[in-house]
């Protein structure tokens, strides 16, 4: 899929959910994010409302207990929504949310990715195996993915922008 029909295809997503979703589940609009295979919709939360010296326990238990009440509360319409976007799009859909600093995804897709590396990164993978890090090759590549991808948000953000750009370019040319 091209990044062009990403882009227009997570703007019809998100044009959908706004007018689908219970106006009164989040703060804001929900951040939509897509793949080839996943739709996750992350809406905020308000905070619980705390005494000013509660402690940093009473807060995180707070913040858990809201999370889970949305979710037992929401569970049966967000199915519904869930299953109407998936019929539309042909995607699985995921649900998380976001309170303060914390955010908690629902039942997201785990896919399996081939790929062929060389003994030098094999050997990487090995060592994370052996060091405890992870049980397989497999949760080994999974983590160092992770670790890129949190590390290097910003780089993956202008190389997401720098291929917006060249769809762009490639549909007004001469062939478009």
């Amino acid at each position: 899929m091209t990044t062009e029909h990403t882009s227009e295809l997570l703007e019809k997503i998100r044009g959908w959910l706004t007018g689908r979703l219970p106006q009164d589940w989040f703060t804001a609009a929900p951040e939509v994010t897509i793949d080839r295979e996943e739709i996750l919709v992350v809406g905020s939360l308000t905070a619980p409302e705390l005494a000013a010296d509660a402690s940093d326990a009473e807060r995180a238990a707070a913040v858990s207990g809201k999370i889970k009440e949305f979710r037992e509360r929401t569970r049966e319409q967000r199915i519904d929504i869930a299953s109407e976007l998936e019929h539309r799009t042909g995607r699985k859909v995921a649900w998380g949310v976001q309170v303060g600093d914390r955010t908690e995804l629902f039942t997201t897709l785990s896919v399996p990715v081939m790929t062929r590396l060389r003994q030098q990164e094999r050997l990487v993978l090995d060592t994370l195996v052996q060091a405890g890090v992870a049980r397989s090759r497999s949760e080994a590549l999974a983590w160092c993915v992770k670790l890129v991808g949190k590390n290097a948000d910003g780089w993956l953000a202008d190389l997401r922008s720098a291929m917006e750009h060249v769809s762009k370019v490639r549909s007004e040319g001469p062939g478009a």
